[in-house]
């Protein structure tokens, strides 16, 4: 017994022995912290969660410090924290638990991939796919075609994606067009564009409220300003009225855009 435990033990710092183990438990706890990580980051639920870490830790030490009222009011809050957690959530929860609960074997074999890996989103579209994107940009703008599309860059939008059509389609200049014609069903919504594919299209997204906007930036461009507010990604807008080209990013709307400008922005969303 006494062999197997010092098989076991690795090293001591001080008194504290070290065990194989620990190590293991170490890198198991960093894996999975950095998995929640890549689940949640550039959406506004990272920021929410920062806030409850912050949270625990500011409750844990006003308790190491005996700050008898702080530690109380901040125990109210403590108690509730993983139905909080689940409110918050709710939409990671969700994934988690249609992912877990999907019946092919496949699926279910590919369920910590599915689950964890967003690379994918996050890869390059070829110089033919971000040309094609511009010319049906510039053409649109040009026919005073409203349009709008969404670039997901490392997200995952299955809560967005969920309330359009789903067509992983490959990117072209006509079939853009064709999607945002009037006659479209499809017009209305926003297109999804990841991973070199064009995702979904016709989805509902979150609008803007912010006062700050213009006053004649219509309900397309406040969509395309408010999914920037809620996740990390990147809108291109065209103006059914005018016909102008607008990017939203981080909440912040950039209009009447020229050539060179959407040449630019283009170029700063499928190189980073």
């Amino acid at each position: 017994m006494h062999e197997l435990y010092s098989y076991i033990l690795l090293f001591k710092i001080g008194f504290i022995p070290v065990r194989i183990w620990d190590i293991l438990d170490i890198l198991i706890v960093g894996f999975v912290i950095y998995q929640i990580y890549r689940l949640l980051r550039g959406s506004i639920a990272f920021n929410i969660f920062i806030g409850v870490v912050v949270l625990y830790v500011l409750w844990w030490l006003v308790g190491m410090l005996q700050m008898d009222m702080l530690s109380l009011l901040l125990n109210q809050f403590v108690s509730l924290g993983l139905l909080i957690l689940i409110v918050i959530f709710q939409p990671e929860v969700r994934r988690f638990f249609f992912l877990l609960g999907n019946t092919t074997l496949r699926q279910r074999s590919n369920f910590l991939s599915r689950l964890f890996d967003k690379n994918l989103d996050g890869q390059k579209l070829d110089n033919e796919q971000r040309a094609a994107i511009r010319a049906a940009v510039l053409r649109m703008s040009r026919l005073r075609i409203g349009a709008l599309i969404v670039f997901s860059g490392g997200l995952d939008m299955d809560s967005i994606v969920s309330t359009g059509v789903r067509l992983d389609a490959f990117i072209t200049q006509p079939l853009i067009e064709s999607i945002f014609q009037k006659n479209s069903p499809l017009h209305d919504g926003a297109m999804i564009i990841s991973n070199r594919r064009i995702h979904a299209s016709g989805c509902i997204l979150p609008v803007s409220d912010n006062p700050g906007l213009p006053k004649n930036a219509g309900l397309r461009h406040r969509a395309g300003v408010g999914v920037t507010e809620r996740m990390n990604v990147n809108a291109l807008i065209v103006s059914e009225e005018t016909g102008s080209i607008s990017m939203a990013s981080e909440g912040k709307l950039r209009r009447r855009m020229t050539e060179e400008e959407l040449d630019e922005a283009l170029a700063g969303i499928f190189t980073s």
